[in-house]
């Protein structure tokens, strides 16, 4: 039924009221192999997504499938540590019910990170700000619309936020940090792309690739929340470089990042937070 997604939403969204009424003024996704980051903030409260009523279950190795709520600095933040993925063999609306329930929680941003193979930067540990994306996924609007969350036809012209932005570009400057600016494409693997897709993928203006984050950046979009993405790159994209994809795992995120993804993403959710 076409309002098969209001229904398990509006669901899913009772059960995790009644277990938290944390109102975070930001939503943070933590990526494969991003995750242990949560380790620096205040927890204040963990809930798993089996424990919500209808919300799908991370199935990915490294994605632990949780929510956590507390603090960063002084800014209220929940966690989605782990998303749900298309390649899961979930649909494109299930894949972003996290985002949409942080959002009725009362999420003013979301800040999105995730890893990529490189495709104008292939050098591993390389970071990016994503300043706009490519989805060749389903649209998770597709279907009715849920005039409480947004309206039917949501601009996408800037579904990036330049202001949120300019806090990550300003903080890697004063640390002497190399953040990349640059066009995401997800993909619906779970196959790593073929040479001639990131051909197409480049011709079409992508600078890295990966298979998640378009389709949750346009349900927040959707829902009014400001949007700002990164992601680091673990692997030159097929055909980039004679590398074979064979041993890309997700621990390399953090190592081969280490404390520049840390401090772009902690110290810029503690000044995006006076800002919302």
């Amino acid at each position: 039924m076409q309002d098969q997604w209001i229904t398990a939403l509006d669901r899913a969204f009772e059960s995790l009221k009644s277990q938290t009424d944390f109102c975070p003024k930001v939503l943070l996704t933590l990526g494969s192999g991003l995750g242990d980051i949560a380790k620096e903030m205040q927890i204040e409260k963990i809930v798993d997504y089996k424990d919500i009523d209808g919300l799908p279950v991370s199935t990915v190795k490294g994605h632990k499938g949780r929510f956590l709520f507390g603090y960063i600095g002084k800014t209220p933040v929940a966690v989605m540590q782990g998303r749900l993925h298309y390649y899961e063999g979930y649909e494109p609306w299930q894949c972003v019910m996290p985002v949409r329930l942080i959002g009725l929680m009362g999420a003013k941003a979301f800040f999105v990170t995730n890893v990529s193979g490189g495709i104008t930067y292939p050098e591993k540990g390389a970071l990016m700000r994503i300043v706009d994306h490519i989805s060749l996924i389903p649209s998770p609007l597709r279907g009715l619309n849920d005039d409480r969350l947004g309206v039917r036809f949501p601009d996408m012209t800037r579904p990036y936020d330049e202001e949120l932005g300019s806090i990550l570009d300003g903080l890697a400057k004063e640390r002497d940090i190399d953040l990349k600016k640059g066009v995401y494409i997800q993909m619906q693997g779970p196959n790593f792309e073929t040479a001639s897709e990131v051909r197409m993928a480049k011709i079409l203006g992508a600078d890295v690739v990966g298979m998640s984050t378009a389709i949750e950046v346009i349900a927040a979009r959707h829902m009014g929340m400001r949007t700002v993405g990164m992601t680091c790159v673990v692997n030159a994209a097929c055909g980039v470089s004679d590398e074979s994809l064979d041993n890309v795992v997700e621990e390399d995120a953090l190592r081969i990042s280490g404390d520049s993804i840390k401090t772009l993403v902690f110290e810029g959710i503690k000044r995006m937070g006076e800002l919302l």
